[in-house]
Formats: structure tokens, C-alpha cells, sequence
């Protein structure tokens, strides 16, 4: 389900580009800096919702509810898609992302390893490359601006 309300889908990958990050709202590091980064990198390049999507998939479904994640994106943009499945459901699309994600840790205080990329999806739906974690800024930019251009 995604934080707009609608369920989404493979299917719903496709209209816009969109970038792609997988995390969880508990998330230390990795995660704040990404969706700084994601957001910064929007506004260098002067992009709308329509010229390029921002979706957080949840790792933790263990944890992160709908709310949750909805609070949690609205700290950085407004406008990034949030998207909150059951534990098969997570698995289901980290899989087609091949994703990694592991729960470290006991009780409520755990954290959750997890790969650490932005997937670049194009208008099609089509996987058309990464960014890496703290990838330089230019180089980020750079891969963005022909995902748009596409």
C-alpha cells in the first residue's frame, strides 16, 4: 500500500521516472542521508512530482506502518511515495529489486541491514541503473538528468 492510499504495483512503476530506495523510519544513518540526498537532488534540477517520483519501500514491515512511514517522508519532501507492505509483500519486491535486508539485533531497539541503493526506474517501468550510497553529487546528477531526459 502506498502512503497516497492506492495499492501499488509493478504496474504502477510505470508514467513518470522514479527513483527507488528501499530503508526503514528507525534507520540511523543511511536512510536520512538518502532522502536528503533524493530531495536535494530534485531541487538542483528544478524536477516536479511529475518529472520524477520518489518511493521509499519499507523494510521492516515488522515495525513501519502506513502512518508511520507517511510522518516519517514528510520530514524531507511532501511528495515522496511511501510504500508499506506485509512481510510477503516486502519480500515479493525486494526480490524484483534484488534487495538484501536483515533484522540485527532483539526486542524493540533492533536495526535492519539493508543494500544501500537508489534504483532509477524509467518511464517504462525499466531499471536503467543505481546510485550508489553517498555517490558523488555531480555523477548523481548526472544519471538523473538522462533517466529524465529518456
Amino acid at each position: 500500500t502506498a502512503t497516497t492510499g492506492e495499492t501499488f504495483t509493478q504496474e504502477s512503476l510505470r508514467g513518470e521516472p522514479s527513483l527507488v530506495f528501499f530503508g526503514f523510519t528507525n534507520c540511523p544513518d543511511v536512510c536520512p542521508t538518502t532522502l536528503a540526498e533524493t530531495t536535494m537532488w530534485k531541487e538542483q534540477l528544478g524536477l516536479t512530482p511529475q518529472d520524477l517520483r520518489v518511493i521509499f519501500v519499507t523494510v521492516d514491515p515488522e515495525r513501519d506502518t502506513l502512518d508511520m512511514v507517511r510522518g516519517y517522508l514528510t520530514g524531507w519532501d511532501r511528495e515522496i511515495i511511501g510504500l508499506v507492505g506485509d512481510e510477503e509483500q516486502t519480500e515479493a519486491a525486494k526480490s524484483a529489486f534484488g534487495v538484501f535486508s536483515e533484522k540485527v539485533g532483539e526486542g524493540e531497539y533492533y536495526t535492519v541491514n539493508h543494500t544501500a541503493l537508489v534504483f532509477l526506474i524509467d518511464a517504462n517501468g525499466t531499471f536503467q541503473g543505481t546510485i550508489a550510497y553517498e555517490e558523488p553529487t555531480e555523477s548523481a546528477l548526472a544519471k538523473i538528468r538522462r533517466l529524465v531526459a529518456g
